[in-house]
């Protein structure tokens, strides 16, 4: 049976193609990619720093593209229904949104599956470019170690249970499934307290 060796040799072997997945990955699905390389640095495949560099890029790359995507969207489709649902759903969510740009933007990114949506839409709605840049790139800044170091610990849980790779991947799988469940929690407990916050200043 194969160990967690055999992973770290084939990462070592092919870091410059997994340097270059991970920077594609903050483009698409942030969370499941940083703790993943999270429990690599642990096992020692990667190096932190580079890491954490790409992620970065990665990252920054997503928040300037994002922005971008949604002012064209806005010139080009912003009469169509689905793009007034996505309105809606996002004012909905972030009902200070307009009055608080920065904050909605910077919590959005602790939001699973959130953050993708509020790039987009700040481009769309034409945010001040000045106040995004620092609520994405201070947002980003923390958000992207934090979840790497996460990733750490996880890699050194699944570490002490078993060093054979399936179940080393399985313990793994499921502690990041356990935490996506969690920022769900987290995010639907956030969505009611905007609600009713909203709903209060309303009487």
């Amino acid at each position: 049976m194969h160990t967690v060796n055999f992973l770290i040799n084939l990462v070592q072997n092919h870091q410059i193609l997994i340097y270059g997945f991970i920077f594609l990955g903050l483009l698409f699905e942030g969370e499941f990619v940083l703790i993943a390389s999270g429990i690599l640095i642990h096992l020692g495949a990667l190096n932190f720093i580079f890491t954490l560099i790409f992620v970065l890029l990665g990252g920054f790359c997503k928040t300037l593209i994002g922005y971008h995507i949604g002012r064209v969207i806005h010139k080009r489709w912003h009469e169509t229904k689905f793009l007034k649902h996505i309105e809606m759903r996002v004012s909905l969510l972030m009902p200070r949104f307009n009055q608080r740009p920065f904050w909605s933007i910077f919590i959005s990114k602790f939001i699973m599956g959130v953050n993708h949506v509020v790039i987009i839409f700040s481009g769309y709605i034409g945010i001040d470019y000045k106040k995004y840049l620092k609520a994405e790139i201070s947002s980003t800044i923390i958000w992207a170690p934090v979840l790497l170091i996460i990733g750490y610990i996880f890699g050194y849980a699944a570490l002490q249970v078993s060093r054979e790779i399936w179940r080393f991947s399985l313990v793994a799988l499921l502690l990041i499934i356990g935490f996506i469940i969690f920022d769900k929690i987290v995010s639907w407990t956030y969505e009611i307290f905007e609600e009713f916050y909203e709903n209060k200043n309303d009487e």
